[in-house]
């Protein structure tokens, strides 16, 4: 691993305070987030409950949501002690959109999902006058790796500046069930889903190759001879990580002259 090891505690203790002022800072009364069962969101849950007692957890499956992320999600929600949270099923909502759309590949329908909690995250969000609480982090950020206006739709971003590998680590680190750090990441927008499947590459090095590239500005042929990772591995990750630009950042406005 060329990522370098990072203090968890130190880490935990400026995120949760900067969460803290960022809820009060806006005139929030809490943050509505939304539960997968997965690692990023289990951790930004744990942070979120450090950081105020005022949360709303939505647990929003579908039909390709494995049934075991959605009891996971619940033990988390038990284990912090999250009072107010539901269940919503999405896949009526996600059926109306579906019929009114042509193309309905995989890819199509599965950011429709991702869109459709987040309006749900929203809703609630506006009715508690809470915030948008996100569960990114800096590995999906950074290769685009999610839905523009859909779990890329929040107002903050807890964990992103932690490299996927990082959250693991703080995962267990801050007592996360192992069972949730452990499995395979995925957003489960269709049935098989995996993240590393999808994007061809693990976590691990795409977190290294990740690192070297924007952390420490080197080019595809240093991190190729540092690393000996294959060249067209070190390229899928840069052209993932420039094709992904307009997604992190805010839409062009057209400039005119008058």
């Amino acid at each position: 691993m060329y990522l370098p090891e990072i203090d968890y505690n130190k880490v935990t203790e400026t995120i949760v305070s900067q969460l803290q002022n960022y809820i009060e800072r806006y005139g929030a009364k809490g943050g509505v987030i939304g539960l997968s069962g997965g690692v990023d969101s289990s951790v930004t849950a744990y942070l979120l409950r450090k950081a105020t007692d005022n949360i709303f957890a939505l647990v929003m499956p579908s039909s390709s949501t494995p049934p075991n992320d959605v009891k996971d999600a619940i033990d988390v929600i038990k284990l912090l002690n999250i009072k107010d949270y539901k269940i919503i099923n999405i896949d009526e909502i996600v059926d109306i959109f579906s019929k009114n759309i042509i193309n309905r590949d995989n890819r199509v329908i599965g950011n429709v999902k991702a869109r459709v909690r987040m309006t749900l995250l929203y809703a609630y969000a506006q009715t508690l006058d809470y915030l948008v609480i996100g569960t990114g982090d800096k590995s999906e950020i950074l290769l685009g790796y999610f839905t523009k206006y859909g779990d890329g739709g929040v107002d903050v971003l807890p964990i992103g500046e932690l490299y996927k590998t990082w959250v693991r680590k703080l995962a267990k680190a801050i007592g996360i069930p192992e069972n949730i750090y452990t499995k395979p990441s995925s957003p489960a927008l269709w049935t098989g889903q995996t993240a590393e499947g999808e994007l061809g590459i693990s976590y691990e090095k795409a977190d290294d190759i990740l690192f070297l590239l924007v952390e420490k500005r080197m080019g595809i042929e240093e991190i190729h001879k540092l690393t000996g990772y294959p060249i067209p591995t070190i390229e899928r990750v840069y052209q993932l990580y420039v094709g992904s630009e307009h997604k992190r950042n805010m839409p062009p406005i057209m400039k005119i002259s008058l």
